[in-house]
């Protein structure tokens, strides 16, 4: 399936609901993007609106793919450093794809369409990201041209006696 990506398309509502209904369904499938049990779209929302507000103070982007049908399919936050001294590299968070599109490429063309939004941001020289250890997401980015360059034993905790790995992974632009 190919999806059509958009570089900071207009945050309107309706993003924001495809944007929701794309994380539940990924949460709730066992995607790690940021909750550890079963959630509903009342428990994204909120997350949803503080991506929103940071794309509104001019702090992140919003990277989004859509399929065929124009649902949102496939989604990522490009967040910029405020201190200068951390200005020529930025973040990617809350990376996910639809479960239903798992494993058919479209993660890695997620990830190419990062790193392309990444390289039109003048004076951006790598992208860095974090995942949660114990699922193998270092060896996705990993194939998808990132180094693992930190990791905290444990920092993660999913649920009682369930801590992960925190992995800090860096793609360089240069």
């Amino acid at each position: 399936m190919t999806l059509t990506f958009t570089f900071d398309p207009v945050a309107d509502p309706a993003l924001a609901e495809g944007i929701a209904a794309l994380w539940v369904d990924a949460s709730n499938a066992g995607g790690a993007v940021g909750f550890a049990s079963e959630i509903t779209l009342d428990d994204v929302r909120p997350e949803v609106a503080k991506h929103f507000a940071a794309v509104a103070e001019g702090r992140s982007s919003l990277l989004v793919g859509r399929d065929a049908a124009g649902r949102v399919s496939a989604f990522a936050v490009i967040a910029r450093n405020a201190h200068d001294l951390q200005a020529h590299w930025v973040w990617v968070y809350t990376v996910m794809v639809h479960p239903e599109l798992q494993g058919r490429g479209a993660g890695r063309a997620l990830m190419a369409a990062v790193e392309e939004a990444a390289r039109s941001l003048d004076g951006i020289e790598a992208v860095r990201l974090g995942c949660r250890g114990g699922l193998g997401l270092e060896h996705f980015y990993a194939a998808c041209g990132y180094k693992e360059v930190g990791r905290v034993p444990g920092a993660i905790r999913v649920a009682p006696d369930d801590d992960r790995d925190d992995i800090t992974m860096l793609l360089p632009l240069r």
